[in-house]
């Protein structure tokens, strides 16, 4: 029977190629979408997994809800049979120097970003226990392990999932189950796609590298994460970032 990894927030950008590249690696798919906006998008994935021979399902909900999530779980449980792989991906952006940020940039980035993984790890984590076996993989942020000006209330839920990775993965490792954390830095994305050339131009500049990343090479992490290579890993960061921060 094949194993089923379920992706918050892979309607589209990361989420997306997290989902190919697991379906590619013999995965079926959960994807999950936010709301009605996101739906055709999640569709779209839906039938981009099926092409590469596993099945998909698409499941609504706003991972900011505690309740939504045990009820997504459940769905995807009864679909699936079994839950193998979490990948905590869904996350947002609310950029603004710390003087002028509003407590609803604030609340809504911690929301999204942070207060999900506690959400799905509850409860995915349940049903990976009963199974004994089990990998959890949370998209952190290089800004949540250096910070970033401008991005308090993004660089604060990134450095919180690390927190919760490295406690999670103590409490659940004797039931078999990996806890890690991906860390990427700059990555191609439409949020990227926004920024004027002039910025990408400075930005690169701190990339060893010299280019940005794409979501290919962050889906690669979590492919590996979420593999039979990386069984004897747990507890730790993985940083995908073309040595940004070196």
């Amino acid at each position: 029977m094949k194993k089923t990894a379920l992706i918050t927030g892979s309607s589209s950008g990361l989420g997306k190629a997290m989902a190919i590249r697991l379906a590619k690696d013999g995965f079926n798919i959960a994807v999950n979408f936010r709301g009605e906006p996101e739906r055709q998008d999640a569709l779209d994935v839906q039938a981009l997994v099926r092409e590469n021979g596993s099945e998909a399902e698409i499941f609504g909900c706003d991972v900011s809800d505690f309740s939504a999530c045990k009820e997504m779980t459940k769905n995807v449980k009864e679909r699936f049979s079994t839950i193998d792989v979490l990948v905590n991906n869904a996350g947002i952006t609310k950029d603004g120097l710390l003087a002028r940020m509003s407590e609803e940039q604030f609340d809504i980035v911690t929301a999204v970003n942070y207060k999900s993984v506690f959400n799905m790890t509850r409860y995915v984590s349940g049903v990976m226990i009963k199974q004994r076996s089990g990998r959890i993989i949370n998209i952190s942020s290089v800004a949540g392990v250096y910070g970033n000006p401008g991005q308090f209330n993004y660089s604060a839920s990134k450095a919180g999932i690390i927190g919760m990775t490295l406690t999670a993965a103590k409490e659940l490792g004797a039931r078999n189950i990996t806890v890690n954390a991906i860390a990427p830095g700059l990555i191609e994305t439409p949020m990227t796609d926004s920024l004027s050339e002039e910025l990408k131009s400075r930005m690169l500049d701190a990339v060893s590298l010299g280019r940005f990343g794409s979501p290919q090479d962050v889906a690669g992490a979590v492919s590996f994460l979420a593999g039979e290579d990386s069984a004897y890993i747990t507890g730790q960061v993985l940083v995908v970032d073309g040595g940004l921060i070196i």
